[in-house]
């Protein structure tokens, strides 16, 4: 086991300042077993510092010319890149995640923050043809996307650090002031990329940032000063926000339980490599992550064995060893998780194929052939490093199997069939569908997000942007 450094303390920024002391909250890595950080608890009074000083520095943010904007978030991009090896290593701690994801997941904001300042580049309006109809005749109007004030970002512990760049990064450029409310696993990788932007030139005024639990979170998004909020996390916590802010503009993305199919023509050897490595990356710990399989029954055994095979090739161990590809998961009771479900579909008659045990908060890779469809491992979203194959015998009935959830965010297809793969997209009821991939791939500058309680509104930085303007009309009356 790799020695981690003495507890770091990390501060709440409220109104331009970093504040440490008072009520503070331990986390404890869940790979070095040992407290990595000490961030301190925000509270009512900090809530209401923090909506005083976003009440001010709004105005200041939005006077801000788009160019301004775009220079700080495209050095932040190239500032990202020189910390990533410290970034990644901040979340091996927090979190328990491989370097080598890590340093993608820091690859990934330096992406997001390139694509939020082209995007702040772009931002404008319209004149629009009020002359087509009578009344408009004489007039001229024009439209122009205006802040829309004060944004409250909520982001979760599997991507702190891309997710916050998407969420912030797209909120600055849209010349808002962004309260955060990072999730109390990862404090000091969340604080990190604040401090790169404020480094960068990110005015004061533009962003808070508040740690705490539930209460934080639900006294934010009540405010009346909050025009938008933007979350990341599970449906229950997303009804929670979304009953605790009322009539506000609201960006949901609330996870899924992914399906991915293989058909009779796909490379079994490239699906079986590409499911496991997306599968148990982060642990599986992700909204996308490969849950569920579904393979052609002429090749369901195949796949299977080069599915299990390739899984247990999986190098499983320290996070800050750049060889492990799977470290351990957020806690223990999100590893027993794992475990328990899968003793429970195989009790009901699935096999396990590999895996099925843990040691503390790191579950080995598992895999649960034909699990029922009952099942929990099918039915609910597990956010673990196991994944369910299960045999198909009709394309038609396999989509609406996939369709038979409740979430409904991306899923995975292999085949080299144009016809299914027309047929999928436009009948698998999610947000997204990944061709000869799995439905664990994302790119930051494509819009993103679900249907069904897989959520509401697409996060990328170009679509993030219309939640985050309101629309203002210019009429001229008498000028045309």
């Amino acid at each position: 086991m790799t020695d981690s450094p003495p507890a770091s303390e990390v501060g709440c920024l409220i109104a331009g300042s970093w504040t440490t002391g008072g009520t503070t909250a331990d986390r404890v890595g869940p790979w070095v077993r040992q407290v990595v950080t000490t961030a301190r608890q925000a509270d009512g009074s900090d809530v209401e510092a923090a909506l005083r000083y976003a009440r001010r520095g709004a105005t200041a943010v939005a006077r801000m010319s788009p160019a301004a904007r775009a220079a700080v978030l495209e050095r932040a991009s190239a500032e990202i890149l020189r910390r990533r090896d410290t970034l990644a290593r901040l979340l091996a701690l927090e979190l328990g995640k491989p370097v080598t994801d890590g340093g993608g997941e820091i690859d990934r904001v330096a992406d997001t923050f390139a694509v939020c300042a082209a995007e702040a580049r772009q931002i404008g309006g319209e004149v629009l043809p009020v002359a087509g109809w009578q009344r408009g005749v004489g007039n001229t109007a024009l439209t122009h996307r205006a802040p829309a004030g004060i944004t409250l970002a909520i982001t979760p512990f599997n991507a702190p650090a891309n997710l916050l760049a998407h969420k912030l990064g797209a909120s600055f450029a849209a010349g808002n002031t962004t309260l955060v409310k990072p999730p109390p696993q990862a404090p000091a990788s969340s604080a990190a990329v604040v401090r790169v932007l404020l480094d960068c030139g990110m005015p004061p005024e533009a962003v808070q940032v508040l740690h705490g639990g539930g209460e934080v979170g639900a006294a934010l998004s009540a405010a009346p000063e909050v025009a938008v909020i933007s979350f990341t996390g599970s449906p229950a916590t997303g009804h929670a926000v979304a009953r605790a802010a009322g009539a506000k503009r609201l960006v949901m993305e609330l996870g899924g339980n992914a399906a991915t199919i293989v058909c009779d023509d796909a490379d079994l050897t490239a699906a079986a490599r590409i499911c496991a490595a997306t599968g148990y990356s982060n642990s599986g710990q992700s909204c996308i992550s490969v849950q569920r399989v579904y393979v052609d029954r002429g090749r369901y055994d195949d796949f299977l064995d080069l599915f299990t095979d390739e899984v247990r090739k999986l190098r499983v161990g320290d996070p800050l060893d750049p060889d492990t590809a799977v470290g351990s998961m957020v806690d223990d009771a999100a590893a027993e998780r794992v475990v328990r479900w899968a003793e429970e579909a195989a009790a009901a008659g699935a096999t396990i194929t590999t895996g099925g045990d843990r040691d503390g908060a790191t579950v080995t890779p598992t895999v649960v052939a034909a699990p029922p469809a009952d099942a929990r491992l099918i039915r609910d979203e597990v956010f673990g490093a196991v994944v369910s194959v299960t045999p198909f015998d009709d394309f038609d009935a396999v989509i609406a199997t996939c369709n038979d959830s409740r979430y409904g965010l991306q899923a995975g297809l292999f085949t080299y069939d144009v016809r299914r793969i027309f047929t999928a997209w436009r009948e698998l009821e999610v947000g997204g569908l990944v061709v000869n991939g799995s439905s664990n791939f994302r790119l930051d500058h494509l819009p993103f997000g679900g249907v069904k309680e897989s959520g509401f509104g697409r996060e990328s930085p170009r679509w993030m942007i219309d939640d985050y303007t309101t629309v203002k009309t210019l009429i001229l009356r008498g000028i045309s």
